[in-house]
């Protein structure tokens, strides 16, 4: 059988232009993160099947690469469901992870908890552009702290991020689980049947109103609640006052104190803000995970067509693992379709240092090689990347493939 060159389909090899693109942003991420006092955690990339499982990871618990047991405990003959034969699964996201992390650690971290993690995750998705089954996900999470003073910070410190990397005019997008609730209840949907309210309003960007307004009447809802439920997203507008429409309108199915905080976020985010994007409220605003509890938030990008990060409040998964719920925010931001964006644009890593390349001719003697490894070590001691390699026949070709590695100043060594 002969061997496969390509990799598994939905993964990928990353060659060394993109590699240093990836790190410089590492390094970013790590060091505006840090200036907002988030902490670097790692999390294995295995987790167990039931905490994966545990219906809290929406659609994604469809896409788990699952882990069959091991030696005896892998019994084939006797299993009757799937569950028989897995005790473990690769992460789909970091959150999770996160939450059994901080369980487990509660004592040890400080309250609140500031935490960063990187790390890659996998999905058994349809991969496409910027969408792959394995990819590397960065997250900010605020545990401990229950005011919005946690949402403003993670939305604050992402932004500032994708700014310093040049990114403008992108758009975050906010709304509130719990008036996206209240939109629902008021206009007359039965509580049980919210999920698959939600579920056609959130293609509202690709259908439009009049599209939502079909899909519902296909599930058999009343004409009165779809035509309420509609005037709704007609009437509301993308900002602060719109917040306090609803606030207003709703009133006698949501808790004022919840408009009141979306508001504040905005116009604290608005006021304090350093990159150049806009804040938005978008009450047709869905996000997918089911443990979203509150304030939920999106990163448009209008040259990438979709979202490029998220996150929001997520209340009540720590209480699962430990029976008692703990407050907890995070951001999560696209970190392959940022790279992608940048690279397309051709993206320069800034104050990289200077790459110079020693070329020796074949043969050199061996003092005089010593020699020329102790000057390239003096040049690096002085801050240069320099790198030493043999010199091909094809001097020309080789020096513009060095150069399209950023090599820019060649130093040649022949045998005397």
């Amino acid at each position: 059988m002969a061997l496969k060159k390509k990799p598994v389909t939905g993964m990928k090899d990353i060659l060394p232009a993109e590699m240093a693109v990836r790190d410089y942003v590492i390094r970013l991420i790590k060091d505006t993160y840090g200036t907002f006092g988030f902490s670097s955690i790692e999390t294995p990339c295995v987790e167990h099947i039931e905490n994966l499982c545990s219906k809290q990871g929406g659609e994604n618990e469809k896409l788990i690469f699952k882990i069959l047991k091991r030696g005896e405990k892998l019994k084939l003959d006797t299993a009757k469901t799937e569950m028989d034969l897995v005790d473990g699964g690769l992460r789909y996201d970091l959150t999770v992870p996160l939450s059994r992390y901080y369980s487990n650690h509660m004592s040890e971290l400080p309250a609140p908890f500031k935490a960063l993690q990187m790390g890659n995750v996998w999905r058994a998705d349809r991969p496409q552009r910027g969408r792959f089954r394995q990819f590397m996900q960065c997250d900010i999470d605020i545990l401990g702290e229950p005011t919005i003073l946690a949402e403003i910070e993670l939305i604050l410190a992402t932004t500032t991020l994708l700014g310093k990397l040049d990114f403008k005019n992108f758009t975050i997008r906010i709304n509130d689980r719990r008036i996206l609730k209240a939109m629902a209840s008021y206009s007359g949907f039965p509580a049980e049947s919210f999920d698959t309210v939600f579920i056609i309003l959130d293609k509202m960007d690709k259908i439009g109103l009049e599209g939502v307004a079909e899909e519902l009447k296909k599930e058999g809802f009343e004409e009165k609640a779809i035509e309420t439920y509609l005037g709704l997203f007609r009437e509301v507008t993308p900002d602060a006052a719109g917040v306090a429409y609803c606030g207003e309108k709703l009133s006698d199915v949501l808790d004022a104190k919840y408009a009141e905080d979306l508001q504040t976020i905005i116009r604290s985010v608005d006021a304090v803000r350093s990159a150049d994007f806009k804040i938005v409220f978008d009450p047709t605003l869905v996000r997918g995970m089911s443990y979203y509890t509150g304030p939920i938030f999106e990163i448009a990008m209008d040259e990438f067509g979709g979202s490029v990060g998220g996150g929001g409040r997520y209340d009540e998964m720590i209480g699962k693992f430990t029976g008692q719920d703990t407050p907890a925010c995070g951001f999560s931001i696209g970190f392959e379709r940022i790279v992608m964006l940048l690279l397309e644009r051709g993206y320069e890593v800034p104050g990289t240092a200077a790459r110079k390349a020693y070329l020796i001719e074949k043969n050199m003697p061996a003092d005089r090689l010593l020699e020329i490894l102790k000057k390239a070590e003096e040049e690096r001691r002085a801050g240069r990347t320099v790198t030493v390699t043999m010199m091909k026949k094809n001097k020309k070709f080789q020096k513009e493939q060095m150069a399209q590695e950023g090599y820019q100043e060649f130093e040649e060594f022949f045998v005397s």
